[in-house]
């Protein structure tokens, strides 16, 4: 029996490591409360209440967060909430549509209508702005900036297609083999040959909707009837022919008036003339 003893002793640590390693594994193994969103789902926080956090693998302060948000998502379905986190990194489109220019972010998403979480980064912070509906002392973001705006879509296009670049540059110099500045003159051609492309296409529709005077088909003149251009014609005659009488008068006047015998004679009133006789 004094043997037992001295046998149970070099099993306790191996039995252990196993009780440990068996804890973790099912610690990993529990899938996290936390949803993951990308691009392609971002309608869905339009409808019920919704927490998103956009965060970047990198960033020290995002990593820090990540216990107290994964707590909080516990919570999530007592208090009848989603709690979601969005990689930047991953999904540029998402932190276009928010304008997200600081890490971590949060949203807090409720019937379409999105504002900026700014209170303490803490589980029972958390809890509280959801239990006690601290989000109603908050103004909304405005239609022409929230996320389903034309404004933002276009914001989000722009982010999807930077990072399409980045990717493109990285392909080419790191898979290619080629160099940085050739990297940059193939951006660059491919930028003047698209701009060469959409100015054809805006010259061409510019001309469609507005044609030139040119290209315009010849309007018909209406044409008149001949009497009234008959009669302007006579109309048009006498004048000329008055004018003529007019300015012969006055050049027939001239000539007397200029001529070295010509005698002016002062007209005499009635009255003279009768006294003097």
């Amino acid at each position: 029996m004094a043997a037992l003893p001295s046998l149970r002793a070099p099993l306790r640590a191996p039995l252990c490591a196993l009780l440990c390693l068996t804890l973790a594994a099912a610690t990993h193994g529990k899938p996290s409360p936390v949803k993951v969103l990308s691009d392609g789902m971002w309608r869905e926080l339009l409808q019920d209440e919704w927490m998103v956090e956009f965060y970047a693998p990198w960033c020290p302060a995002c990593e820090n967060l990540q216990p107290e948000w994964e707590k909080f998502a516990e919570w999530g379905e007592d208090l009848g909430v989603n709690v979601a986190k969005v990689d930047v990194t991953e999904q540029p489109g998402l932190s276009g549509r928010f304008i997200i220019t600081a890490l971590p972010t949060i949203y807090h998403c409720k019937d379409g209508e999105f504002r900026r979480y700014q209170g303490a980064r803490t589980k029972a912070a958390f809890i509280n702005f959801i239990s006690d509906q601290e989000w109603k002392s908050i103004e909304p973001v405005s239609s022409w900036f929230g996320p389903s705006s034309f404004l933002m879509s276009s914001m989000s296009a722009l982010f999807k297609l930077s990072m399409w670049i980045r990717h493109g540059h990285g392909y080419l110099t790191e898979n290619l083999g080629i160099p940085v500045w050739g990297s940059y003159a193939v951006f660059g051609l491919a930028t003047l040959f698209l701009g060469m492309v959409l100015g054809l296409m805006m010259v061409f529709l510019a001309d469609c909707i507005c044609p030139s005077k040119r290209h315009r088909p010849p309007q018909l003149q209406p044409q008149s009837s001949p009497e009234p251009a008959h009669l302007l014609k006579n109309t048009y005659e006498e004048q000329e022919a008055d004018e003529g009488d007019i300015s012969d008068d006055e050049a027939e006047g001239s000539r007397r008036d200029s001529s070295p015998g010509g005698i002016r004679q002062r007209p005499v009133p009635s009255g003279a003339s009768q006294e003097k006789s």
